[in-house]
């Protein structure tokens, strides 16, 4: 079965670039972002982790833990941590998965139940669909997926955004528009009766009677 939004994150132990961890008790209390990579030593993603240590503090300031994940083991994961510093100048500064006996891959909905053997003997075409970003909650359950082909490099700015989102949605009783950005009008949740949204919020716009819009709850 796919992994879908709103289904328990599936736990796992794994070898890392910062040690072995188990999944769930490494996430601890944080959100998550897990974003996944086909083979060590691909172009597009080398761009993508040199990226990611760039923006870290900004997921650092939302309560948010990254972790990368390569179908290669840990010894071809430093050599090419080496190659992200060189070229994008910033090397990982978060753990990234040893995905080599394709479990993660596979619990994930990545990979299919029947892919086996040496790693190094598959091409990076060979795990084209190790290409995804979860997001997942303190509650251990995924919020985002996003799937993304080997040729178009990820946008993380969205991933912000989006988390953003998730972070304000899950504390107060709206939903954002849009191309929302944070400290945007937000629009009250469908669920909220009127009688409720007054005590909330007070006043609000309404275009329509099921668009209820208001400030950003802060």
């Amino acid at each position: 079965m796919a992994l879908q939004l709103g289904d328990t994150a599936p736990d796992f132990e794994a070898e890392t670039t910062e040690g072995k961890i188990r999944f769930h008790d490494w996430g601890g209390e944080s959100w998550v972002v897990l974003f996944s990579h086909p083979k060590d030593f691909t172009p597009v993603c080398t761009t993508e982790l040199g990226y990611m240590a760039k923006i870290k503090p900004e997921f650092d300031k939302r309560n948010v833990k990254i972790i990368g994940l390569s179908v290669d083991p840990v010894d071809k994961h430093s050599g090419w941590a080496q190659d992200i510093a060189e070229t994008q100048g910033e090397a990982p500064n978060y753990p990234i998965i040893a995905d080599s006996d394709f479990q993660v891959s596979k619990a994930y909905g990545m990979l299919g139940a029947d892919v086996s053997g040496d790693p190094a003997d598959r091409t990076a075409a060979d795990n084209q669909t190790v290409r995804n970003v979860f997001v997942v909650g303190p509650d251990k359950k995924v919020k985002l997926i996003l799937v993304y082909p080997m040729t178009t490099g990820r946008n993380f700015d969205e991933v912000l955004r989006v988390i953003d989102s998730l972070q304000l949605t899950a504390k107060h009783k709206v939903s954002t528009p849009a191309n929302w950005q944070q400290g945007e009008d937000v629009i009250i949740a469908g669920s909220v009766s009127n009688d409720e949204a007054k005590q909330l919020f007070g006043d609000w716009q309404e275009p329509k009677p099921y668009i209820r819009i208001v400030p950003q709850p802060q």
